[in-house]
């Protein structure tokens, strides 16, 4: 089973649901880091599912910082999902670290 340090990012995540990552089909994927910076002069909250299921909610960023949102790792199999949102247009970026093992 090949592993594979990856990083995939996402810019001005805004109010519709972005999916930052998919698990590829055969993979199982361990994240070890999820960062997301607030781009904008005001406070924003986040949203931020895997799998369907939410790791933080309506967590508030302050103008100009960053959260990293993982404070361990965890586990997501071919298909699930990786989701940000916040609740102001283009506020954010995020960047996601994954061991990916197929």
């Amino acid at each position: 089973m090949p592993n594979t340090f990856k990083n995939y990012t996402s810019t001005s995540v805004g109010t519709g649901a972005t999916t930052v990552y998919t698990v590829p089909s055969g993979t199982v994927a361990v994240t070890v880091g999820l960062n997301i910076a607030n781009r904008t002069t005001n406070q924003i909250t986040v949203d931020v599912q895997a799998a369907g299921a939410y790791l933080v909610k309506d967590t508030p960023i302050p103008a100009g910082a960053g959260l990293s949102v993982l404070d361990g790792k965890i586990i997501l199999e071919t298909s699930d999902t990786l989701i940000v949102t916040t609740n102001t247009a283009s506020s954010a970026d995020v960047i996601l670290s994954v061991l990916e093992q197929s």
